[in-house]
């Protein structure tokens, strides 16, 4: 399948390559980029997680694309939308957003969030895409609402992907097409 590429004025979401792994292990290896997943990720599991992402890019043509910053060709992160794990209390198709320290407070994920929300109901046709969020997490929060999405405190829930930290409690954010 072909992997659809998605540009804004400053982005590419793009299938990932070989070399985004170094800024990739080093996002997944900072701390304060990953305090609400509960753990670091070492370098062998950040390119585990690159090549599954990629697999999932080529086998359905769509889900987390690595994301650049077009002017520099530089590897900010992720943004991308995928089926919500078995395990949550709901079903759907999420969109997220994850970058690198060095690109935040630029509008790239809220850039990147509506490229995503765009294809996802443009060319998906879609009726929901939701965004699930650590409860403290408030600048991915913030993200969402900029996006238009609402949050509904009814169904928080414990992430169960998440086994301690500030990151177990998880809120749901929605936006219908």
């Amino acid at each position: 399948m072909t992997v659809v590429e998605l540009t804004t004025s400053r982005l590419r979401l793009r299938q990932w390559r070989d070399e985004d792994l170094d800024r990739w292990a080093e996002l997944n290896a900072d701390p304060e980029v990953r305090r609400y997943f509960g753990t670091l990720l070492d370098r062998q599991q950040s390119a585990a997680s690159l090549e599954h992402f990629r697999a999932e890019l080529a086998e359905r043509g769509w889900g987390w694309w690595a994301v650049e910053l077009r002017s520099e060709r530089r590897f900010l992160g992720f943004a991308g939308l995928d089926p919500v794990d078995a395990e949550m209390p709901f079903d759907g198709v999420e969109a997220g957003w994850r970058l690198h320290r060095d690109a935040w407070g630029h509008g790239y994920a809220t850039e990147a969030g509506r490229a995503v929300l765009t294809y996802g109901f443009q060319e998906l046709g879609l009726s929901e895409i939701l965004a699930v969020i650590a409860e403290a997490n408030e600048p991915s929060r913030a993200v969402a609402r900029r996006l238009g999405m609402a949050h509904d405190p009814a169904e928080d829930f414990l992430d169960p992907q998440v086994e301690s930290g500030p990151g177990r409690r998880a809120v749901v954010y929605r936006l219908r097409g």
